[in-house]
Order: C-alpha cells, then sequence, then structure tokens
C-alpha cells in the first residue's frame, strides 16, 4: 500500500475553549498524529530539552529563519519569539505523520498563505457565557484579564469563517470524536487516493 502523506491540522479558538483537552483526548493512543515543535527564542526552562518542548534558537537566528522563509508562521510574545519551523512540519508530514498546531487566528492565516492545503479547525465553548464560567473556574487570571480574554473572543469569532470546521466543545469527549472524525475525512478525499483507481 502507498505511503499516505500526513495532514497539517491547525487548531485555533479563544482561550479557554477547552483545546487543549479536546486534542489530548483526540489523539491518545494514536501513533499517526504528533504535535509541531516551535523554534522560540526564549531561555530553556529546567527540564526543559532542545527539540522536545522547543528548539531553542537565538534572536539573530530566528531572524535568519524568518528572512530565509523557513518559518510557516511566527509572531512576538512578552519579548521572545516564537515560530514553527517548515523543514520540521514538512519532515513529519512526508513521514505521514497528521502535525497538529496549536496557535491563534493571524498565525493559522500566516499558515494557510504558505501551505493552502492544511485543514483549519475552530473550537469554540457553547456559549460566551460557559467561555467567561471556565475563564472564571480556572482560577488563574484577574477579572481584568478575563475581561481581555472575552474581548478577544469576540474579535476571534469574526475571524471564524475563515476556518473549515467549527467544532462546538459542550462536551469534550463528544468534540475529541469530532475532531478524530475530521482527521480521518481529511485522509478520504478523493484527490488524496485517486492514485489507488489506476
Amino acid at each position: 500500500m502507498m505511503q499516505e502523506k500526513g495532514k497539517l491540522i491547525v487548531i485555533s479558538g479563544p482561550s479557554g475553549a477547552g483545546k487543549s483537552t479536546v486534542v489530548f483526548k483526540a489523539i491518545e493512543g494514536r501513533e499517526d498524529v504528533c504535535f509541531s515543535t516551535s523554534v522560540t527564542t526564549r531561555k530553556p526552562r529546567p527540564g526543559e530539552v532542545d527539540g522536545r518542548e522547543y528548539f531553542f534558537v537565538d534572536p539573530d537566528r530566528f531572524k535568519e529563519m524568518v528572512e530565509n522563509d523557513e518559518l510557516l508562521e511566527h509572531a512576538e510574545y512578552v519579548a521572545n519569539s516564537y515560530g514553527t519551523p517548515r523543514a520540521y512540519v514538512e519532515e513529519k508530514l512526508d513521514a505521514g505523520l497528521n502535525v497538529l498546531l496549536d496557535i491563534e487566528v493571524q498565525g493559522a492565516r500566516q499558515v494557510h498563505e504558505k501551505m493552502p492545503d492544511a485543514v483549519k479547525v475552530f473550537i469554540i465553548p457553547p456559549s460566551l457565557e460557559e467561555l467567561e464560567k471556565r475563564l472564571k473556574g480556572r482560577g488563574t487570571d484577574t477579572e481584568r484579564a478575563i475581561e481581555a480574554r472575552l474581548i478577544r473572543a469576540r474579535q476571534e469569532y469574526q475571524e471564524a469563517d475563515f476556518y473549515d470546521y467549527l467544532i462546538i466543545n459542550d462536551d469534550a469527549d463528544k468534540a475529541a470524536k469530532e475532531l478524530s472524525a475530521i482527521i480521518l475525512a481529511e485522509h478520504c478525499r478523493f484527490n488524496d487516493r485517486k492514485e489507488y483507481l489506476k
């Protein structure tokens, strides 16, 4: 049987939507799915290993990677730069692995420009009221930070029509099944399998 290429799955959604929970449930026990490892200019934290949590590079190397178009997307966050290395992703896809990217809308748009075949999935809670409840329930943010996250969520919702799929995470197990089904369905696309007809 022919080696099928993996799919690049871009996951976005507001903070507090439960993306991580859904993704980890969806990929549990699967050998055909991996997370992309990002490049960052921040220093490694204790216990972090280069190439596992991140590829750690200095700012000059990062700038060089941007100039040489080695990144599918990049952004700055709290004075450090982060990006998705194109070669790493392509190597995993060529090996038949589905690569998951959990990134914000702007990053998803950058990836789409460079890899238009990327499958874009937007995950949301059933309502903004539920999102607020979840953010408050985490106990990690101030009221002001929660309000900022809710404003950001509304902005992201305005851009959600850019995505191919919308998952409503009112039940993490059900949402994980939907994500698994999307990955499966994407592998059954006619254009990806027409070689079998020859």
